[in-house]
């Protein structure tokens, strides 16, 4: 525990400006950032008697070894840098919002040839308009069904409209009258944006207009004696009706408008928010969060404000926003919020009226939401404290191990051999810093081995990292080990990302997929974040690092590895991490230096998180292992040419048609390829000419080799998957 005078900074060398500070732990990394109208009485607020500070306040100043600051010209900059710090740096002491699901969005994919309406989640993309969000995807997935009688637009994938159209069948949709079935040609690509372009209007609330017309055709055809039309468009008002009173209104005039309601107590808050569009409120969600210090109600609406409308802009920033206080002050804030929407929007608390009596059920909801998760968290919170402690007590720790890792080893019969680290915090998974490794200084199998490498290279990097911050007195490690800078990726080298081990932030998308960061991006799922680099950064703060130590050190397997781990951590002199193995076959716990396990109860919360642990490396190292072989299957000879990226290998592939036809081009031929010159297509014809044949594609349905064709193995998505040169997984066993 610090002594915040230790680091508290002179009062005259801090400006009186506004600004943004950052306070830094001992091991620099951020764990809490602020902004202030004057950095110098905002700061003075937290260097005073202990005794006179919320008791959250307290912990942070006592946790922070330092503390920083930026000037900045205006509030509103101030604030635009607080949120930018607090999405890079994730502090730990920050209001941040826990959101408890990932909300689905009804979503319209105008950016497309033919527009697609499907439910999505995750981060919104360009050229793609969005309502909701939803409690349900089944809520979406009802009002679609009941909207496409009137608006027939797609709903298929890429792939079902592909085959459609390349049989000339539309889907079942298409033949009972819930597709327009562009995939064969029934509808133009004008008349079906047209089509998606009304589905939006009424999706938006402009509702009226359809109605009428749909009433004044009906009438028409009824009027000639056209009754099963008539009785058609009589089905369709009927459809648009019942879609419209899912989403009751509740405000007139089609007010376009988000209302945020705050519940609190004095160590936590909940945040609701009704969207309304139209005057019917399209959309709910909620958010908790603990008070880190004695915050207001003001100051919880700013911060929800900011995770809101952060990464919005456009129309998706309403042009009036209800809430039950002000932030203090109100001007920089609103003056943010229409520089995101590009339009003047209205914040301010209802007074009367139909939007008060709204705010209220809101508030309600806010309400409620805290009970309940002040319910959950109770029980939750004493049953993680309870395994910590039971884990403490059978492994003999001096305290509860509030960081554990787990390390796990994958292959599949001594190919492709990888490993998993993860991480849990207080019990709970911390993703961001899950890391992998690539197996580097042997080939083969050996799990005993290859955990050995492991934790030396993980160690090696949080030594690395302690020498860097100065922690280390000496600035000596080890026999010099150490100062072997980035490594090679041999035996006991650097496990950094810069090595090529594909290290990784595990944050996973809706799919299950992870964000990876590093030299392999294998990820482009949707909902996938953007990948970024884990580089080795100065003073940066970010926790992506192998900066911070464990508790406990915990391997899949049984004395074995266990005392390779041991052995790692002693050779790099670190005596003060526990390592324990767990046993997949009795679940039995494996301590250094004993011959006999620990045997946990089989009903205790302890065990259990163990397994948890354990479960989730060898979850997170098996994905890994099975996405390097997929790759690795999918690799061909056009992966060696030099300088040739994946456009111009897709160029090529859908030039040619297969690379056996490109292999038997000559270099004029392959100079017509746009993006291909002389020199690029003479180095192509080498390396075909070099590499071996590939083995003959198989029509698996009927044994046939096809001997006039090549499959495609640059990864794309064109030709159908054959099973040549595939090895069957069944005959090995993944680990």
């Amino acid at each position: 525990m610090a002594d915040p005078s230790s680091y508290r900074p002179r009062p005259g060398d801090i400006p009186d400006s506004p600004g943004v500070y950052r306070f830094r732990d001992e091991h620099r990394r951020v764990i809490y950032v602020g902004k202030a109208k004057s950095l110098r009485q905002r700061l003075a607020n937290y260097f005073q008697d202990l005794a006179n500070l919320h008791p959250r306040t307290r912990t942070m100043v006592t946790t922070a070894a330092s503390v920083e600051w930026t000037v900045v010209s205006t509030e509103v900059e101030a604030l635009q840098l607080e949120y930018s710090w607090i999405k890079e740096y994730d502090p730990r002491f920050n209001v941040k919002y826990r959101d408890d699901k990932s909300y689905p969005y009804l979503a319209v994919t105008m950016s497309e040839q033919f527009p697609r309406v499907q439910v999505m989640r995750g981060h919104k993309k360009k050229g793609v308009r969005y309502f909701g969000p939803y409690a349900h995807a089944w809520a979406i997935r009802d009002t679609v069904d009941l909207l496409l009688r009137v608006f027939p637009v797609r709903t298929c994938s890429a792939g079902v409209f592909k085959n459609a159209a390349r049989t000339g069948r539309p889907c079942l949709l298409g033949y009972i009258g819930k597709c327009s079935a562009p995939c064969v040609g029934r509808i133009t690509p004008e008349d079906h944006q047209e089509l998606a372009e009304e589905f939006c209007d009424f999706m938006a609330g402009r509702t009226g207009t359809y109605l009428r017309r749909l009433e004044k055709q009906m009438m028409e055809a009824a009027e000639e004696m056209e009754y099963e039309r008539a009785a058609r468009l009589r089905d369709d008002i009927e459809a648009l009706k019942k879609a419209m009173e899912k989403n009751a209104v509740v405000l007139a005039d089609a007010t376009d408008a988000d209302l945020i309601a705050v519940a609190e107590d004095e160590l936590e808050a909940a945040v609701q928010i009704f969207h309304v569009r139209g005057g019917r409120v399209r959309g709910q969600r909620g958010w908790v969060t603990d008070k880190v210090e004695e915050v207001t109600t003001g100051a919880l609406v700013e911060h929800a404000l900011q995770q809101l409308y952060g990464e919005e802009s456009g129309d998706a920033v309403p042009k009036e926003v209800l809430v039950p206080a002000l932030p203090e002050p109100v001007e920089p804030v609103q003056e943010w919020l229409t520089v995101r929407r590009g339009a003047n929007v209205s914040l301010r608390i209802p007074q009367r009226g139909d939007k008060k009596a709204l705010m209220e059920t809101v508030q309600r909801n806010a309400q409620q939401a805290l009970a309940l998760h002040k319910t959950k968290r109770a029980s939750d919170l004493t049953t993680r404290s309870r395994a910590l402690e039971e884990i403490a007590e059978a492994l003999d720790l001096d305290s509860a191990p509030l960081r554990i890792e787990c390390y796990d080893i994958s292959h599949l019969q001594g190919e492709d051999v990888v490993a998993s680290m993860v991480v849990f915090e207080d019990g709970l998974q911390r993703k961001s810093e899950y890391r992998r490794f690539q197996i580097k200084g042997f080939a083969g199998q050996d799990d005993v081995r290859s955990m050995h490498e492991v934790i030396t290279r993980r160690f090696k990097r949080y030594l690395a990292e302690k020498e860097r911050t100065g922690e280390w007195a000496d600035g000596s490690l080890v026999d010099g080990s150490l100062a072997e800078g980035s490594g090679t990726g041999g035996s006991g080298t650097d496990g950094s990302p810069a090595d090529g081990d594909g290290a990784l932030t595990g944050t996973e998308a809706i799919s299950g997929t992870e964000a990876i960061s590093g030299t392999e991006a294998l990820t482009d799922s949707p909902g996938s974040d953007s990948l970024v680099s884990d580089s080795f950064k100065d003073d940066d703060g970010r926790p992506k690092k192998f900066a911070y130590p464990p508790q406990l050190v915990v391997v899949d397997g049984g004395q074995p590895q266990v005392a390779a781990a041991r052995r790692a951590l002693d050779e790099l002199g670190i005596d003060d991490i526990a390592v324990c193995g767990l046993a997949k076959r009795l679940e039995e716990v494996w301590v250094p230096g004993e011959d006999d396990p620990v045997v946990l109860p089989r009903t205790s919360e302890g065990l259990y998180l163990l397994q948890r642990v354990r479960d989730e490396a060898h979850r997170f190292a098996i994905t890994y292992q099975r996405t390097k072989r997929t790759k690795r299957f999918r690799a061909g000879p056009l992966d060696d040419v030099p300088g040739l990226g994946e456009t111009r290998k897709q160029a090529l592939i859908k030039h040619f048609g297969s690379v056996r036809k490109l292999r038997s081009a000559t270099i004029e031929q392959i100079q017509e390829v746009p993006g291909i010159g002389r020199k690029t297509a003479e180095t192509i014809a080498v390396a075909l000419a070099q590499a071996a044949p590939a083995a003959p594609a198989v029509n698996t349905a009927t044994g046939e080799i096809i001997e006039d064709e090549e499959p495609d193995t640059t990864g794309g998505s064109s030709g159908e998957p054959v099973t040549a040169g595939v090895p069957d997984e069944r005959r090995g066993q993944e680990t």
